[in-house]
């Protein structure tokens, strides 16, 4: 075969890798297809919901009123999702979470159909919506270990990942074509109370124990052997054997001992503060300034495709020897593209950084989403997943605050080498550390 021939070939090659990887797997497949029909939906709530005060003469004033009324509550029943997760099992709080949603859009939808807008009836209803996506999220982070074995959760992460990121694109589409469409936000909030009852019918159809040779059946087992007396326990991850107390004592407990989840909160807290900023604050003002609206939703287009490039790339990131120091490299490589993105020539040159930030930052998210999963136990996997999450939504309000003082004195080009610089030294902080540059090394 000619290097062309074998060049052709591997793509199909890494497709049947996928296919006989998570997607052998049926209730991963419903998953990923539930979080894909679901996220579509997301991104038509968030495009009907401002159309609808908007239009309806509600203000700008109401539409932030309404936005605080379900951001506040997201952010903070992430830990309590967290709690929930580990009591009642992930896939039991987001089947709860998807069919609560479905019900509260589908009563959103009949608020638009009737034009009734006001604080009194949009915000309890957003309140609450942010509450279930709150409780949701530490969940739909949990629950992969208990779908997929060790060999597959790379691969099984990044494709779920990918899925929601695909959703994500084509969802502000479809909400603003609905909008466009029908001249109301109705049919854009049916669209997403029908993806919820989706992805509850998915999680329905999952079975409610861990499946046999996933990694939390795996430790389950180990468990179970170990109480027989068959077995050692220690052989299990943190919080299944070797730090059997640490399900009982909380996350906080887990965080004081470990070196290594003290580095990666820090990292998650500096890494949002940069990136919160520079996404939603320097970027809009460096394309307002330079490339129009038009450019700006390009750049934009350029990260995205960069993100779910770099997503699936992490599918063949399994069998690294040294992950942590590898993801490093790539948040690396993510500092040093956002950087440069005022600095490379024009907008080409600013779209071709975000695809390399994009790409950098889902390459390397997944990988050390797949080490927390494979090291924490499933009996508190779900109250770290709820704290890593407050840490990124948590420090978004503070990022956007500081970022817009500084982006009014620095001017939005100069922001970006400053973003760059406090995620490589969040890195570097963390890479001081022998624990965290061993965390899921593989011995030689």
């Amino acid at each position: 075969m000619s290097a062309a021939d074998r060049s052709a070939a591997r793509p199909w090659r890494s497709l049947g890798a996928l296919r006989s990887g998570p997607l052998a797997v049926r209730s991963f497949r419903l998953l990923a297809a539930g979080q894909f029909t679901s996220t579509i939906g997301d991104f038509c709530y968030a495009v009907a919901l401002p159309w609808l005060v908007l239009s309806t003469h509600g203000g700008v004033v109401l539409l932030g009123t309404v936005l605080a009324c379900y951001g506040v509550p997201r952010t903070v029943l992430i830990p309590v999702g967290g709690v929930l997760a580990d009591k009642v099992g992930p896939r039991t709080l987001m089947l709860a979470a998807d069919a609560a949603r479905c019900v509260l859009v589908a009563v959103l939808a009949v608020l638009a159909a009737r034009h009734l807008v006001s604080l009194a009836a949009l915000g309890p209803i957003a309140a609450l919506i942010g509450a279930g996506e709150g409780l949701f999220l530490p969940a739909s982070y949990a629950i992969m270990p208990s779908l997929l074995d060790g060999e597959r959760l790379t691969a099984g992460n990044a494709i779920s990942t990918a899925a929601v990121q695909a959703g994500s694109l084509l969802g502000p589409a479809l909400g603003g074509a609905l909008v466009a469409a029908t001249h109301t936000s109705t049919a854009a909030f049916a669209v997403d109370a029908g993806s919820f009852a989706v992805s509850a019918l998915t999680l329905l159809l999952i079975p409610r124990r861990a499946a046999a040779g996933s990694v939390t059946g795996a430790d389950a087992e180990v468990l179970a052997q170990a109480q027989e007396g068959t077995a050692d326990a220690g052989t299990a991850r943190p919080g299944a054997g070797g730090m059997a107390g640490a399900d009982q004592d909380g996350v906080l407990a887990l965080v004081r001992r470990s070196r290594v989840l003290q580095v990666i909160l820090v990292v998650v807290v500096a890494a949002n503060l940069a990136g919160g900023g520079m996404s939603d604050v320097a970027l809009p003002a460096l394309a307002h300034d330079r490339f129009g609206a038009a450019g700006y939703g390009a750049l934009l287009v350029c990260f995205a495709a960069g993100a779910v490039i770099g997503t699936l790339a992490a599918a063949r990131a399994g069998g690294l020897r040294k992950p942590a120091m590898f993801a490093s490299a790539v948040f690396f490589v993510e500092a040093a593209a956002i950087g440069l993105t005022p600095y490379l020539g024009g907008e080409a040159g600013a779209a071709a950084a975000l695809f390399a930030c994009g790409a950098a930052n889902g390459l390397g998210n997944v990988i050390f989403l797949t080490l927390v999963q494979k090291w924490v136990s499933p009996g508190l996997l779900g109250r770290v997943m709820g704290a890593i999450m407050l840490c990124a939504f948590g420090s978004f309000p503070l990022s956007v605050a500081i970022s817009g003082v500084l982006v009014r004195h620095l001017g939005p080009s100069l922001f970006f080498p400053v973003a760059g610089g406090l995620v490589a030294a969040a890195m570097l902080g963390g890479l001081t550390q022998r624990e965290f540059r061993d965390f899921g090394s593989r011995a030689s």
